[in-house]
């Protein structure tokens, strides 16, 4: 697919074909199924000042918390009980908890649960991404949000777009199933950087790429800014999942945040992931990225549920599996 072929796309030329065309391929790797993924999102503080992110270091007037190990590995025992065959292992980037910690975390699940684990908790270095992953680490989700240098910088203010992209491929050097993402609709970015983007993010081959819309924080300084058009962001996974049949792609909870049913329309678009919180309730709310995250007040399993319910009502299974790398079996194949 052409640059000049993904902005026809992302303005909306075709997009029943588009959605079609993404199904179809998404039929033709993964068959029906649906991979499942629970979150534990254990800590609320974060050293970044991301414009975007409402967990960003200066803003004091959100709630911060951190989670124990005896809380992280329960609620990881309520996810691997409900039937969830991944955990993913996120917070802000906060030094914390050190890369010992986090090994000694993941080896206790990988004793206790025949489970994968992904971790996204930002840059580390190698020499910590490597002990991870020698502790039993599975996957690695570090979003970029935009492929465009100039446009990072102003999305993550002090913060090295080199250095992360070195982080990436890192993970990919490690064995990881390696992950990254944009957000679509940020300020600045237009369909011309976004068709690059996809575009870039295409050539770093990687197992698993986010897509979801900008939604817009109060207590950042794009607060005050447009939110991302959803259908963007339906296109854009879309684009991804024709450009990627292999790489996982999950629909994601900014989808649900911006537009009633937005999951079940990701899923429409290609999507073969559904990622939900199992964070503890009595602080699922406070991790506060944008507004209207995580206020789901029912417990786990009414959401695991509804979420299985939702994957029969479209004709689809909700999958078992640890839902490995299509893109890695390919390449060993």
């Amino acid at each position: 697919m052409t640059r000049d072929e993904i902005l026809d796309y992302l303005q909306g030329k075709d997009d029943a074909g588009l959605f079609a065309g993404a199904r179809a391929v998404r039929h033709e790797i993964f068959g029906d199924e649906i991979y499942l993924r629970g979150i534990v999102e254990f800590t609320s503080f974060c050293r970044c000042r991301c414009n975007y992110c409402g967990l960003r270091a200066p803003n004091d007037e959100v709630f911060r918390y951190r989670l124990t190990e005896a809380e992280i590995l329960d609620a990881v025992d309520e996810l691997a009980a409900l039937g969830l065959p991944t955990v993913v292992l996120q917070g802000g980037e906060d030094p914390h908890y050190d890369g010992a910690f986090i090994g000694r975390i993941v080896r206790s699940i990988k004793a206790r649960h025949a489970i994968a684990v992904t971790l996204s908790l930002g840059e580390r270095g190698a020499e910590t991404f490597s002990h991870w992953r020698e502790c039993g680490a599975d996957r690695y989700l570090l979003k970029m949000e935009t492929l465009n240098e100039d446009l990072y910088g102003t999305y993550r203010p002090g913060c090295d777009f080199h250095q992360r992209l070195a982080g990436v491929r890192s993970l990919q050097r490690l064995g990881y199933e390696a992950g990254s993402g944009i957000i679509t609709g940020l300020p600045g970015m237009t369909l011309e950087t976004l068709a690059d983007d996809i575009l870039a993010v295409t050539d770093l081959s990687l197992d698993m790429i986010s897509a979801g819309p900008f939604v817009p924080h109060p207590q950042t300084p794009f607060g005050t800014e447009n939110p991302g058009d959803p259908q963007i962001a339906l296109r854009t996974m879309a684009i991804l999942r024709l450009l990627n049949p292999h790489a996982n792609i999950p629909a994601t909870s900014a989808l649900e945040t911006v537009r009633e049913e937005g999951r079940k329309q990701g899923i429409d678009a290609g999507a073969n992931v559904l990622m939900f919180s199992v964070t503890p309730a009595t602080v699922r709310k406070n991790y506060a990225i944008y507004p209207g995250k995580n206020q789901e007040t029912r417990t786990a399993a009414h959401t695991v549920q509804n979420a299985r319910e939702l994957i029969r009502s479209m004709g689809l299974s909700p999958s078992s599996s640890l839902g490995g790398s299509k893109v890695l079996e390919k390449r060993a194949g």
